[in-house]
């Protein structure tokens, strides 16, 4: 039985390609090949090119090893950090205290 495959809004690909650059910038700045990137993350090459190339279908997991091996896993602390729509939508289900009449 094949899988199927939701279609990627194009925001969403557009945000996953520049997070894949960012991350060949990251691994080329500290003069990493990627093979060697693949080795220090337990994944192979072609993970690594699909991440950098913005492939959505790589697993969380490789996707945390390697920012592991570039010392960027602090980083990851900073996703979904703050829900401000979450926060306002319970908040405009408190109840609001009724003034009296005078």
């Amino acid at each position: 039985m094949s899988k199927v495959t939701m279609p990627t809004f194009p925001r969403h690909r557009r945000a996953a390609e520049a997070l894949g650059e960012r991350l060949r910038l990251a691994r080329e700045r500290r003069r990493m090949p990627a093979v060697e990137m693949a080795e220090r993350a337990g994944v192979s090459r072609m993970v690594i090119y699909k991440l950098e190339h913005g492939d959505l279908s790589v697993g969380l997991g490789a996707f945390v090893r390697v920012l592991g091996v570039l010392g960027l896993d602090g980083d990851l602390d900073l996703i979904a950090r703050d829900d401000d729509l979450g926060r306002r939508i319970q908040d405009a289900t408190l109840r609001r205290p009724r003034r009296s009449v005078r």
